[in-house]
This record gives structure tokens, C-alpha cells and sequence, in this order.
């Protein structure tokens, strides 16, 4: 019998909301929440606007995931994915066999990125990004006789990833929660929050803030056993973990710290790199001096997946060292170096480099912050908004004199979320906390911008005054 057909004919008379619903496992998303509510189905975009298939247009202020940085349409990117699939859609990169796609972006990656970097490894994810790195430092000690040297502190409520390894120095706690997570390569420290940790601790300027952050670093090491350290890992914004920029001298204290225990920097740059905070690269922003710089995301503004590893020359030089033995890096993904993916990333920095977006995020990032602050800071619910370049959290209290929270299973930052979209404007309700991640494509105009604040706030007023209803404000 052909069931094939049979379902075929079956599957023509749902909707695509039901089809959904007995098909696509969903990311990220309660198996119940799927089959009672339905999915949004996607249909077009254009610029930094995306329809549903029922036809209704919502404002993106959120890039998709961090990532539509150039915004959509953009047929240069489309033209050249299509051009390259002609040509030689994919071959694989392993045992020195390369095209020529990814040879140009290796060039211009290292044209762009900090000074020091060498070399240039390349994955499909954020993720496997993540992973890379840990085995890059696993392998770069054992090579230089470290074998013990391992371990790799990360940050309570950072995000790097999902895979055992990324998904273990990510310190969501729902990442780890139903997996088994962290394995024991894995050490979280505190995150640096100026909202609510660093007045807690009574610090009066963000300059002690960060020299007590980079001190429980170093008695982590200490009481880990500096020969059990390989790295430590930071987004230079946290992302996920609430859009948190770093206090004052933080990267600089951290960086004497690792220093001096002989410990690299990994700058998780996944949803930083290309242009987020106004500079190619946070980590030259922050003069960071990472040994490994991970990044993804706006590498090709989401058109495809791609994700690159940055090597640094302390690790290269190691790496170059031992190679005489004929030793290969036993690491890599069938994808990794894709030259149709490498393509559109060619074509991705072309559009961020002739319309000097970069440099654009730079000088509109004040005009972001000050069209939220204008509408939304007087709001009973909006404790505190913090941004850094075309990144903003806005996180949501109880209390705003005591900056007291709301109990976390009323998921008031999701409520808000769905509320924006009733008003045709897609934001992220951050894991874990309340707080309204907004991140922009980098051609967001200013009239853009106050649409979204304007959205931002009738819906968070919706939500205040349903929790009046409720009796919970």
C-alpha cells in the first residue's frame, strides 16, 4: 500500500498549523504550547518586516535570533548563494582539499578581526563553534605537555550553545536541567549584573565591581588547581543570560588574572561579531585580547548557517610547532568551510562594508537607547534598560524601589512577548528572568525605532494592567 500517498493526500486538507503539529519537533518550545496554540507560520520578509501566511506583517526587533543583521530581501546574498550552487554548490574540506569561496572569507575574516588572530576553522553553528574551541584547548595543552589542563569557567547564565560540550559552559539552567549538564570540564562564575548584583554587594563604582568579578575568577582557579585550567569563556555582552554589558575594566582585570595562571580567553562573539555594538568585532571594543573568538550569527546575517572559529596566534604558533610530526587536528564537520555558505557570507560583508553599517549601528545606538528610555522608563513594570550598541534588555519588576521580582512561573517577560505580537511586533522573552531582549536589524530606521518603542510599551501596558486585574501588582 502507499502510505506515502495516502498521507500526502491527508496532510492537503490541514492547515499548515496542523501539519505542524504532527510533523516539526520545535526548538526551544513546550511540546504542549505547540499542540494548544498552533504555530506562527512564516511566509516572507522584506527589509525589517516578516508575514505570516494569513498575510499579517510584524516589525522584526529582534533580527530573528540576533542574526538578520542586514535585514531581509537582500538579493545581493540570494543572487550569490544561487551563483556559487551553480558553480560548485559543495565538496567537503577535509585533507587539505579547499574551494575557493572560503580561501576569499579567510582573508577578510583575518583582514577584520583583531590583530593577532592566524587562522580561521569553520562549522554551521554557534553551537558547534563552542565546541571547537573547547577542543582546540584541549588539544593545544596536550600538545604543549598540559594534559590535566582542561577545565573551562564559564558564566552563571551565559549561553554558548546546546551540544554536551557548549551546552555544559552554558549556564541556563533549563540547558542542563532535564540532560545531565554540566560534564565536569565545565566551572560557572558569577555574571556580571550592575542592575541588581553589583549595588547588592555595595560597590559604589563599576571599576571594584569588576576587580571582585576577576578575583572569584582567580580563587576559582586557585581552588580548582591552576594546572587544571585551560580557559576561560565570555560572550562580551551576555546575551541570553539578560543583555548584560560588562562593567568598566572587566575584560582588563580578567585578562591579569588569566595571565597569570597561563589561561586563554575565549570571546564568544556569536551574536557580537559583525557589527552589533558599532565595531567589526566587541572584542577589539573592549580590548578583550582573546585567544579564540567564536562567531556565527551576522556572519551571514542568518541567510545560511555558517560559524567560524578565529585562532589566535599563541594557540596557532603551538598548533604549527607540533605539526612536524604529520599529526592532523582530528575535529571538523562535514560542512565545515561550505562554499556556498562562505558565499553568502562574502556577499553578507559586502552589504555591511558599502552601506557602512557598522558604523551606522555606532552612531545610532545613543538614538536606540534614548527612544526607549523616552517611552518606556516611567512604566510601573520596566526596572531597568541597558544596551550596548543595536543590543537592549529591558527587564520587568514587581517592585521598582526594591527592584523586586515577579514569581518566575508567571513568565511576565512572555506574557509581554505574546502581547507584542498582537500588536505585529516579534521581541524575545528571555530564559530565566524577566527581560525583553530587542536586537534589531543594523537598517532599522529611526522611525522604526520609536514604531517598536510605541509597540514595546502598549504591550507591556496591556500586561500591567492585566496584572491588576489579577490582584499580582
Amino acid at each position: 500500500m502507499d502510505t506515502a500517498g495516502t498521507n500526502a493526500v491527508s496532510n492537503g486538507n490541514m492547515s499548515l498549523a496542523d501539519r505542524d503539529r504532527e510533523g516539526f519537533f520545535h526548538p526551544f518550545t513546550s511540546i504542549r504550547d505547540q499542540r494548544v496554540n498552533g504555530a506562527l507560520v512564516m511566509s516572507s520578509a522584506n527589509g525589517c518586516r516578516i508575514r505570516d501566511t494569513d498575510g499579517v506583517e510584524y516589525l522584526d526587533g529582534a533580527a530573528g535570533l540576533w542574526c538578520v543583521n542586514v535585514g531581509y530581501g537582500r538579493t545581493e546574498i540570494s543572487d550569490a548563494i544561487h551563483a556559487q550552487s551553480l558553480s560548485l554548490p559543495y565538496f567537503h574540506t577535509f585533507n587539505t582539499i579547499a574551494n575557493e569561496p572560503v580561501i576569499r572569507l579567510s582573508e577578510r575574516l583575518l583582514a577584520l578581526a583583531p590583530a593577532n588572530m592566524r587562522r580561521v576553522f569553520y562549522g554551521s553553528s554557534g553551537s558547534d563553534a563552542n565546541d571547537t574551541a573547547v577542543k582546540m584547548l584541549w588539544s593545544y595543552n596536550i600538545c604543549r605537555g598540559k594534559p590535566e589542563k582542561r577545565k573551562i569557567i564559564s558564566r552563571a547564565y551565559a549561553y554558548h550553545g546546546v551540544s554536551v560540550a557548549s551546552g555544559s559552559l552554558s549556564g541556563v539552567p533549563m540547558v542542563h536541567q532535564y540532560f545531565g549538564l554540566p560534564i565536569d570540564f565545565a566551572r560557572h562564575v558569577s555574571r556580571p549584573d550592575l542592575y541588581r548584583d553589583a549595588p547588592a554587594r555595595g560597590f559604589a563604582t563599576e571599576e571594584a565591581y569588576s576587580a571582585y568579578l576577576a578575583k572569584e575568577i582567580e580563587e576559582m582557579i586557585l581552588a580548582e588547581g591552576p594546572d587544571t585550567v585551560a580557559g576561560f569563556i565570555a560572550e562580551p555582552v551576555m546575551g541570553t543570560g539578560g543583555v548584560l554589558p560588562p562593567p568598566k575594566g572587566y575584560f582588563q582585570e580578567i585578562r591579569k588574572v588569566l595571565d597569570r595562571y597561563d589561561v586563554r580567553m575565549i570571546a564568544d562573539e556569536v551574536i557580537t561579531g559583525f557589527g552589533r555594538l558599532g565595531r567589526w568585532f566587541a572584542s577589539d571594543l573592549y580590548e578583550i585580547e582573546p585567544d579564540l573568538i567564536l562567531a556565527a550569527k551576522g556572519l551571514t546575517s542568518g541567510y545560511l548557517p555558517l560559524s567560524a572559529v578565529l585562532v589566535g596566534e599563541k594557540i596557532w604558533d603551538v598548533f604549527e610547532t607540533v605539526a612536524g610530526d604529520g599529526r592532523a587536528f582530528a575535529h571538523g564537520f562535514t560542512y565545515s568551510g561550505h562554499p556556498t555558505c562562505a558565499a553568502a557570507a562574502m556577499a553578507n560583508l559586502d552589504i555591511l562594508e558599502r552601506e557602512n553599517l557598522v558604523e551606522r549601528v555606532a552612531e545610532m545606538a545613543p538614538v536606540f537607547r534614548k527612544t526607549f528610555d523616552d517611552r518606556l522608563l516611567d512604566l510601573d513594570i520596566v526596572g531597568d534598560i541597558r544596551s550596548a550598541g543595536f543590543m537592549m534588555g529591558i527587564e520587568l519588576v514587581a517592585d521598582k524601589t526594591q527592584k523586586r521580582s515577579f514569581e518566575a512561573s508567571a513568565k511576565i517577560a512572555g506574557r509581554v512577548s505574546l502581547a507584542a505580537r498582537r500588536h505585529r511586533l516579534l521581541l524575545r522573552a528571555l530564559p530565566n528572568s524577566d527581560v525583553l531582549a530587542l536586537s534589531p536589524p543594523f537598517i532599522t530606521t529611526t522611525e522604526d525605532m520609536a514604531t517598536i518603542a510605541d509597540l514595546v510599551r502598549a504591550a507591556i501596558v496591556d500586561v500591567t494592567d492585566e496584572l491588576k486585574a489579577e490582584g499580582l501588582l
